[in-house]
């Protein structure tokens, strides 16, 4: 085994974890009085870690070569492409968060906590192995690196009820989905005598044993519960809820581009000569977070909880992508990848800025009634984003969907396309009610508050990327889509 290369492929997670450590002494030592340089440190060292990225990510690697530590990791396009889009997230949520913490809608623990930005260090890492996992060993170590910091992170408020609540549900259910997790990998290792991927193909490349059949179905069940897909999305409302915001914003982004990558390359690579096995779930799995994430936000009054939905939505567009089972389908679900990590980031970061002048933070369809009267820029924000979610022309959510689709009739399945299409109509009844309310309600006149450079600069930067200007984007993004759909092909 070839050490130093193997080194060189993960220089990524080494920077994070030694950048991690050395955060977590400075924490210990400074305490809170040093959460604002952490924070910058943390910022910094994912901006170089994605920076180590771009050469990979453009030339497209694949194959043997990109294999660290004996075959236990998998640094290639694929893997590449999702890491970016995890650090990307990561540093939008962390920009945007200090000044939450430091307003009065922290509450009595006002002040940015010195660990929150180490736990999203050490939980970008523990996603950053997910993605480049190519071990069932490596898969678990990586997943519950990230779950660990994520518990902590929802309820890191600890004298708000809400937040305590969101990290008790959050771990609780969590576990038990880990513990499934695992139930299906010991299972599948039971059968075949092996925890590699490619060990792990070929024993079940013939006909699937009952024990092989339940280690599938339970690992699936597993990843459903990671990317929140019905019917294991039961925890999502409550935990974007009561999570603090920035948590809520980085939950909806990176570790559902983490979760939605870790399947892909679980279903291709592993169960990748048993389509006909896994399809069906996951066909169903998708059709049903597509409806009951239309159906279910219809009635929510929380915008936090109706964004929540709205995730579950998006997540059966995504998993449609997936259950097309070939190259189209996987570069099409990552373009959708990349187009909702915008979406989302930008629709939570407008969230953090309705707050009055006291600081307190408003989420209810109440509060922001007449807001194009009082605060013209959000309310616009908020239009463009939502018409995006609802995949109105010529936003750019309209073009993820339509890849998507495309993709599935495509690959001859007409008939789960109409139902999706279908229901995004009935999923833009929500997304419509935003602008109804905003700009033709009248004014109440509650959100006053001032936001920060950097929330205008995130909301920004996002709004620009789903507007009719993102379509620049499209031709690079579609060429690295591809180069990473056709990685975690080669083996297939």
């Amino acid at each position: 085994m070839d050490f130093s290369r193997s080194f060189a492929l993960v220089a990524p997670e080494l920077l994070l974890t030694a950048t991690g450590l050395l955060l977590l002494l400075v924490a210990a030592w400074g305490g809170d009085k040093q959460a604002r340089p952490i924070a910058i440190l943390a910022v910094t060292a994912l901006f170089g870690a994605g920076f180590l990225l771009v050469p990979g990510l453009h030339s497209g690697v694949e194959g043997v070569d990109t294999f660290a530590f004996g075959g236990l990791m998998a640094i290639d396009s694929f893997a590449l492409f999702a890491k970016a889009l995890i650090y990307l997230a990561a540093i939008g949520a962390l920009v945007v968060a200090p000044a939450f913490f430091n307003s009065d809608a922290a509450g009595a623990e006002r002040g940015l906590r010195a660990e929150f930005s180490v736990l999203v260090v050490f939980a970008v890492l523990g996603m950053s192995i997910m993605v480049s996992a190519s071990d069932l060993l490596t898969l678990y170590l990586g997943l519950e690196l990230n779950s660990l910091a994520a518990y902590v992170l929802a309820s890191i408020l600890r004298q708000d009820q809400r937040s305590a609540e969101a990290g008790l549900k959050y771990f609780v259910l969590g576990a038990l989905a880990s513990g499934i997790l695992l139930y299906g990998m010991s299972l599948l290792y039971g059968f075949t005598g092996t925890t590699d991927f490619d060990g792990l193909r070929v024993a079940l490349s013939g006909e699937l044993s009952t024990g092989q059949l339940f280690g599938l179905i339970f690992v699936l069940a597993g990843l459903a519960f990671k990317v929140a897909a019905v019917p294991f999305h039961m925890w999502t409302p409550d935990v974007y809820e009561g999570a603090p915001t920035p948590v809520t914003a980085f939950f909806a982004t990176a570790p559902k581009v983490a979760a939605v990558a870790l399947t892909a390359r679980v279903v291709f690579e592993v169960f990748g000569g048993q389509v006909a096995a896994w399809q069906q779930i996951v066909m169903f799995t998708a059709l049903a977070s597509i409806v009951f994430g239309a159906l279910g936000a219809i009635g929510q009054d929380n915008l936090k909880r109706l964004l929540a939905y709205s995730s579950i939505n998006n997540i059966g567009f995504i998993l449609l992508g997936l259950a097309v089972a070939n190259a189209a389908g996987a570069s099409a679900m990552l373009v959708y990848l990349f187009i909702y990590v915008a979406m989302s980031l930008g629709s939570f970061v407008a969230l953090l800025m309705l707050r009055g002048d006291d600081g307190d933070l408003f989420e209810t369809f109440a509060d922001i009634r007449g807001l194009a009267v009082t605060q013209p820029a959000i309310a616009w924000s908020l239009l463009f984003l939502m018409f995006s979610l609802a995949g109105i022309p010529p936003l750019l959510g309209f073009y993820s969907k339509f890849v998507v689709f495309q993709a599935t009739v495509e690959a001859g399945l007409v008939a789960f396309a109409a139902i999706a299409i279908a229901a995004s109509v009935i999923g833009a009844f929500y997304y419509i009610k935003f602008v109804k309310v905003m700009f033709f309600d009248d004014p109440v006149g509650v959100v006053t508050g001032k936001s920060g450079a950097a929330h205008w600069t995130v909301l920004f930067v996002t709004v620009v990327i789903i507007s009719p200007l993102g379509y620049l984007l499209t031709p690079s993004l579609t060429d690295l889509a591809d180069k990473a759909a056709a990685a975690l092909f080669v083996a297939v």
